[in-house]
């Protein structure tokens, strides 16, 4: 209907899976890596999660298209079958001969002769199952015993399965711990973030041939916020609001149109309403009381550090009468955490253990690491060590995983033997040595927002006052009261940069300010277990 009118060779926002307008974020780049990586030589099995509509299928397509001529590939899409039924459809996919009313050992046999046949002949066979979440355990098993033929360095049969977070869950039942084991790799797929959705519809326009620039800046935001970074919702409002456009004659989609897309679309989405919708709804309330939000986030700010320790205790002692687990070091790991580890399962849940201990109750947007525009505070993924987290001295969100058990943990005290862990609302102790078995490095941290622009030479006022001294105090100088971005200020920036790693310009852009943010938070709670605590 508008294809013609915008200029498009095809339809950018089709919510049919196309390889071919995969937008290629760093996210998805890893994810693409980690797959790879997991399927490679003597790899069994490999996993792909995420929340529905965030593009796994696009994904898997693009890396089936990535794989070389000498692999050969099946694709099952929502497999709710039983044993035998898996078996057949194996069988149809790679065009299996089998008898007719076969049983599982005959489904079984013809299966391992077409793999031996097929690495005889050097292909490698991957089998793809989406939707695996519907999958049973008894299934999922029948899976693993079909991977245990193998040569002396790689598996004959390659298994990708893709689902959502339910599918994380189901792989931790004590009956597929095998199975669990021999996932060689797995990623996790989040929502994009406004600057990855704005990217994103534009990529798509682009390879659609049509202007790129079609949405404004403040479109983008709308959508990325109504969408809440689902691609799949992205597509939704992009098209609603093309066609609306269209009907209206507008040369371009005016922010009206924009914002009545996203309703229309947003409304029957009721998992997301809440978030974006009523947002917009209550917006008249939101004026009535910000003054009051205002005043009562300075507050926070100033007295977070005498209120979280308190508040943070309280909630242990509510949710694990029994007060702290104490794991003391043996040869095998301590069943008990382990089964404490088992109920930590849920992101977003620990998110909010971790905002919790800033004293803060988290956000729908805060709980996914994300940033909304009244949110107080940023979130990070990072890769590190317990050194680095020592240094930096603020409590952060641990990936953990032991065995079949994937979890997350808050870090929220580390002494130099040991670590104290908030887990599913329980306050877990124990070893370093045996802390760095269950973490592979991976954590997210938080920390409050000050600034919301680009500082550069020749500004003033408070937001260059606050600079100066903060930039003084993490580089050891003296902190000498000023409020322009001076000669001094731009050389102390320019230092700052250096030791950071940074690019070395003087000006306070995104990147610099957000690292002085985490490493100047004067009232955040700390990490490091101080004389006479523990």
């Amino acid at each position: 209907m508008y294809k013609k009118y915008f200029g498009f060779t095809e339809l950018p926002f089709s919510i049919v899976p196309s390889s071919r307008f995969l937008f290629q974020s760093q996210r998805h780049k890893e994810a693409l890596f980690r797959l790879q990586a997991g399927l490679g030589e003597g790899g069994g099995f490999a996993m792909l999660s995420g929340e529905v509509g965030t593009g796994k299928t696009t994904l898997v397509r693009a890396l089936l298209k990535s794989l070389d001529k000498d692999t050969q590939t099946g694709l099952i899409l929502n497999p709710t079958f039983s044993s035998i039924e898996l078996l057949e459809a194996i069988c149809d996919e790679f065009a299996i001969n089998y008898p007719s009313g076969a049983t599982l050992k005959q489904f079984n046999q013809s299966i391992h002769d077409f793999l031996l046949t097929s690495y005889a002949n050097g292909t490698q066979t991957l089998l793809v199952i989406d939707e695996a979440q519907h999958l049973s355990a008894e299934v999922l098993e029948q899976l693993r015993l079909l991977t245990n033929l193998e040569t002396d360095n790689q598996k004959l049969l390659k298994v990708l399965l893709v689902g959502q977070p339910e599918l994380q869950q189901r792989l931790q039942m004590p009956q597929l711990r095998q199975l669990a084991q021999r996932i060689t790799g797995r990623y996790h797929l989040l929502p994009l973030d406004v600057q990855e959705a704005s990217l994103y519809i534009r990529h798509r326009l682009e390879l659609a041939g049509g202007d790129s620039s079609l949405f404004s800046a403040k479109s983008l935001k709308s959508i990325s916020e109504y969408s809440l970074g689902i691609p799949r919702l992205i597509n939704l409002i992009c098209d609603a609001a093309l066609k609306r456009a269209y009907s209206l004659g507008e040369s371009v989609p005016s922010q009206s149109s924009v914002e009545a897309a996203c309703e229309e679309i947003m409304s029957f989405q009721t998992s997301y309403r809440p978030v974006a919708i009523e947002q917009k709804e209550s917006r008249l309330n939101w004026l009535k009381v910000s003054s009051l939000s205002l005043a009562f986030a300075v507050a926070s700010y100033w007295l977070v550090p005498q209120l979280m320790e308190n508040q943070i205790q309280q909630y242990i002692v509510e949710n694990n009468p029994a007060q702290t687990v104490t794991l003391v070091e043996e040869e095998i790991f301590p069943a008990q955490l382990q089964q404490v580890l088992s109920k930590s399962n849920n992101f977003q849940l620990a998110m909010e253990d971790l905002y919790r201990v800033w004293g803060v109750k988290a956000s729908v947007v805060e709980r996914l690491c994300r940033q909304g525009d009244e949110s107080a505070f940023s979130c990070i993924q990072s890769q590190g060590k317990l050194s680095t987290l020592k240094e930096a001295n603020v409590p952060v969100l641990l990936s953990l995983h032991r065995e079949d058990i994937s979890s997350y943990a808050v870090l929220y005290k580390l002494s130099n033997d040991a670590a104290q862990l908030l887990v599913a609302g329980q306050r877990v102790e124990l070893p370093l040595d045996k802390l760095e078995t269950l973490w592979n490095g991976e954590y997210y941290q938080v920390w409050q927002n000050y600034w919301r622009q680009t500082l550069k030479p020749n500004m003033s006022g408070p937001a260059i006052y606050e600079l100066n001294r903060r930039v003084s105090k993490v580089l050891g100088e003296s902190e000498i009261e000023n409020d322009v971005y001076n000669k001094d200020l731009i050389r102390k920036v320019r230092l700052f940069q250096q030791w950071q790693g940074l690019h070395v310009d003087g000006i306070a852009g995104q990147q610099t300010l957000q690292r002085l943010e985490r490493l100047s938070q004067d009232r955040a709670p700390s990490l490091r277990v101080t004389e006479g605590e523990a």
